[in-house]
């Protein structure tokens, strides 16, 4: 049995895949089946690493990124594409998989292209409330489609809903769970108050940076705040703290990383009272799934047309609030953290409402699913 894995290049993308593929580990034992042969085809791959962990076979594949504005690059990304799935094509012809998994995105556009001449089953999940391009054409052909966010069906053609299923977001094992104890002592947090979490996505986000940076003398007068800054920016962000924070008197509350690794994130999430981050949907569903209420700020619709929905989705459970990011200000920050952390029925109400919002077992639904279309598309 052979299963090819596709994803763009964003975390958002490719830790879905990652979180699958355990899940397929385990049912496949658990039904004594022989273990499926994994592939994943596309660019480079978010994390090499973790590809090699679960045993993936990495197959590069071109990809072209058409951008929703003109440029000059969507006619490079036009050649990108039409060579990709040239290649796609003799891939998925010598490879043959039972079934294709994407999790959308432009690296993904190629190989279902492909897969769509070779009449290959395809199934499809996309996270956000505001399903992606290739995920809304791709669904036409697949045989399944999952979806994270309950609205985001609607947005899907009449004729294929009932393929659709709101299953929430495939969580990674390692950091579904919050360590429930250790956490300040792992992350040398002063004990005495309460943790606010700071999230910028996989890559980071400038924005946050700078305002959390404008806000800390304030911020470590009452909190700990552990910053994942993103790995590009944490050099600039570490000078910066530092200068700001000569002159207070808790300087070691603050604790900047470029990314936080799996088990310091769940240490982070153990004891944060609180998470700013952006609306990505892993993002929210990690929050959900942990039960952290939360502060959002969404990257603009402009620039990204998945974050705003995610975010407005989310707050409407009442699992967060959102700050727009033309709104965001050191001050509008900080007196948002505090009205929020110093209301303790808050908290709890909010707390309750991410755990509503969570779906447990996302992972296991879309690998059940990924079997059982293997299995029938496999030769007896």
């Amino acid at each position: 049995m052979r299963i090819v894995l596709l994803g763009g290049g964003t975390g958002g993308h490719f830790y879905p895949l990652i979180a699958v593929a355990e899940a397929l580990e385990e049912l496949t034992r658990e039904r004594t089946l022989i273990e499926p042969e994994l592939y994943y085809i596309g660019p480079e791959p978010f994390e090499r690493t973790a590809l090699l962990e679960h045993e993936i076979a990495y197959i590069p594949g071109a990809a072209g990124r058409l951008r929703r504005y003109s440029s000059i690059f969507n006619v490079l990304g036009l050649f990108a594409t039409a060579w990709g799935i040239c290649t796609s094509i003799v891939q998925l012809y010598r490879l043959y998989p039972d079934v294709i998994f994407s999790t959308g995105g432009f690296a993904a556009f190629p190989s279902l292209y492909a897969a769509k001449l070779l009449r290959i089953p395809v199934v499809i999940y996309d996270a956000d409330a505001t399903p992606g391009r290739v995920s809304l054409w791709s669904s036409k052909f697949a045989r399944w489609i999952g979806v994270a966010h309950p609205e985001a069906a609607a947005r899907f053609p009449a004729a294929i809903r009932d393929r659709i299923a709101h299953i929430g977001h495939p969580i990674r094992k390692e950091i579904e769970t919050p360590a429930k104890e250790g956490g300040h002592e792992f992350l040398h947090l002063d004990t005495s108050v309460p943790t606010v979490l700071v999230m910028g996505g996989s890559q980071g986000a400038q924005v946050i940076n700078n305002a959390i940076i404008d806000a800390l003398p304030q911020l470590v007068s009452s909190y700990n705040v552990i910053h994942q800054a993103g790995n590009a920016n944490i050099d600039e962000v570490d000078k910066l703290a530092k200068l700001v924070l000569r002159d207070t008197s808790h300087e070691e509350r603050y604790r900047p990383f470029g990314l936080l690794n799996a088990l310091a994130l769940r240490m982070a999430a153990g004891v944060a009272n609180l998470v700013v981050a952006r609306a990505g949907s892993g993002t929210i569903f990690e929050l959900a799934t942990w039960g952290t209420p939360a502060i959002l700020v969404p990257i603009p619709e402009d620039i990204s047309h998945d974050q705003t929905s995610n975010a407005f989705s989310y707050a409407r459970a009442g699992g967060a609030v959102v700050i727009e990011q033309h709104n965001l200000t050191p001050h509008v920050l900080f007196a948002e953290i505090e009205r929020i952390i110093k209301d303790p029925a808050r908290v709890a109400e909010m707390s309750q409402a991410a755990k509503k919002f969570a779906r447990p077992q996302s992972a296991r639904k879309i690998a059940t699913v990924l079997l059982d279309v293997a299995l029938q598309h496999e030769p007896v």
